[in-house]
């Protein structure tokens, strides 16, 4: 890997992203981001870069130094010695989320979300990193319908933080209404009522729920979406302990 072109497009084959969802997040071409990869990244894009895909700066432009941020202090001790854990850490690249669907219950033969069996998604550990996601909140889904077209296609896979349910108005999140799996915008109305409003709206109109109706039909924000085949364009605020 000679340039911050070669480098790029390792990094973007590590997070499973293509070239054109890396470009739609960076609000570029698909053609700029392959003269990136033969010319390299354009100095004035490269700490953008370097902060979205968890990596140093230099090392992006130059391939010198570490890879990743504070990966020199992890790897020693204060006095310099190995340190074989963080080396064993910081050479998985990958972790393993749980993935989610729509199961019927044995109960009444109706749906409800929960954890498919033996089914794991494999993401990059920069990628939770990159926004701010611990890795015990991070679930998978599959989109089901259109509704969120052409933002997310049918049965593209999509990372959920459980640990954000707290509703951002225009913020996408994926809810449990009444056993399915639905993903949209949310906004906030008073008296604790909730808009739904999908991307695909000409299909879709906006659904209004009051909290009555949210608690009647059983609707549960199931968290905050931050990944679906590409990153979230905006970095939702941590939750505040």
């Amino acid at each position: 890997m000679n340039t911050s072109g070669d480098r790029l497009r390792v990094l973007l084959r590590e997070c499973h992203l293509s070239a054109t969802d890396f470009a739609a997040n960076r609000k570029v071409t698909p053609q700029h981001v392959n003269n990136w990869f033969k010319r390299g990244i354009p100095l004035a894009r490269m700490e953008e870069v370097a902060e979205l895909l968890s990596v140093n700066v230099r090392w992006l432009r130059t391939g010198d130094g570490p890879k990743h941020p504070g990966e020199g202090r992890d790897k020693h001790g204060l006095d310099g010695s190995s340190n074989p854990r963080a080396e064993r850490i910081s050479v998985r690249e990958e972790l393993e989320m749980p993935f989610y669907t729509e199961l019927k219950t044995q109960e009444d033969g109706q749906t409800a979300i929960s954890e498919a069996p033996n089914h794991k998604v494999r993401l990059a550990r920069r990628v939770l990193g990159a926004m701010d996601v611990e890795q015990h909140n991070a679930i998978c889904v599959a989109m089901i319908g259109n509704s969120m077209a052409d933002k997310i296609q049918d049965g593209s896979l999509i990372g959920i933080d459980r640990g954000r349910t707290n509703v951002i108005d225009g913020e996408m999140y994926a809810l449990e209404h009444d056993g399915m799996l639905r993903v949209k915008y949310l906004y906030r109305l008073p008296g604790g009522g909730l808009r739904l409003r999908s991307h695909n709206a000409s299909e879709y109109p906006d659904e209004i729920f009051s909290a009555e109706q949210i608690q009647q039909q059983h609707i549960h924000i199931l968290g905050w979406i931050f990944w679906w085949s590409t990153l979230n364009n905006r970095r939702h605020p941590a939750t505040l302990p």
